[in-house]
C-alpha cells in the first residue's frame, strides 16, 4: 500500500482518499407539512391516527411503486394516492379529484364515484399493499390482488392514508410484509431532490 501512496503523491500531488464520502439517502415518512390539523404522526412518522389524512414526504416519480400499510386498529380510514391539493382535514378523501382511496368500508373513491367494492372489508391486523404504475392503482389485501384497479391520474401523486374514529394506520415503505407486484419496488427519492454536490 505504502508504494502506491507513494506513487499517487508522486503523480498527483496528494494522498489517495480511504474513504468515500457517503450521503444518506433521505427516510420516506408521512410528511407533517401536509396534513390535517387534527392528525397525530409517531413512530419516526411511520404511523398516523387522529382524524384526517397525511400524504407522504416523496411524489412517486419512479414507472412502478409499491408500499403497504398494516392495520393497527380499526376505525374509519383509507390509503391510496393523493396530490397536494387534496383536501387532508376531510374524510373520507376519494371525494374530490384529487385523491384516490381505498376506504375502510370496501369502497373504492375517486371524484365522488365508487369505481369498485370490495367483497370482504380489510380487517384489524390486514396488511394493504397498494402498487402503482402511473397508469393504475391496484391494492392488495394480506397479498392478494383485489382486481380492483383505479385509473385517471394527473399530476405529482404522493402516498396518502386518512384516519377517523380511533383508526391507527402504520405505513410501510420498505421491508415489506410480502413480495412486491413483479417489477414493483420500494418508492424511490429522484436523485435531483436529493441536492448537488
Amino acid at each position: 500500500m505504502s508504494v502506491y501512496t507513494c506513487c499517487f503523491r508522486y503523480l498527483c500531488g496528494s494522498t489517495p482518499r480511504t474513504s468515500v464520502p457517503v450521503h444518506a439517502l433521505p427516510n420516506i415518512v408521512l410528511d407533517t407539512t401536509n396534513m390535517g390539523h387534527e392528525v397525530v404522526i409517531v413512530k419516526s412518522g411511520l404511523r398516523i391516527c387522529g382524524t384526517g389524512a397525511a400524504l407522504g414526504n416523496t411524489p412517486i416519480l419512479q414507472n412502478k411503486a409499491y408500499f403497504e400499510v398494516k392495520l393497527q386498529q380499526s376505525g374509519v380510514w383509507g390509503v391510496g394516492i393523493a396530490s397536494r391539493a387534496a383536501e387532508l382535514d376531510r374524510v373520507p378523501l376519494g371525494s374530490d379529484t384529487h385523491s384516490w382511496v381505498l376506504c375502510s368500508d370496501g369502497v373504492l373513491r375517486h371524484n365522488a364515484e365508487e369505481p369498485h367494492r370490495l367483497a370482504a372489508h380489510p380487517q384489524e391486523g390486514d396488511v394493504l399493499g397498494v402498487s402503482f404504475d402511473h397508469v393504475e392503482l391496484n391494492f392488495y389485501i394480506n397479498g392478494k390482488n383485489t382486481n380492483t384497479p383505479l385509473t385517471g391520474f394527473k399530476g405529482p401523486l404522493y402516498p396518502v392514508l386518512y384516519v377517523d374514529e380511533g383508526a391507527i394506520l402504520d405505513v410501510v415503505f420498505s421491508n415489506f410484509s410480502y413480495p412486491p407486484p413483479t417489477g414493483f419496488d420500494a418508492i424511490m427519492v429522484e436523485k435531483s431532490l436529493l441536492g448537488h454536490d
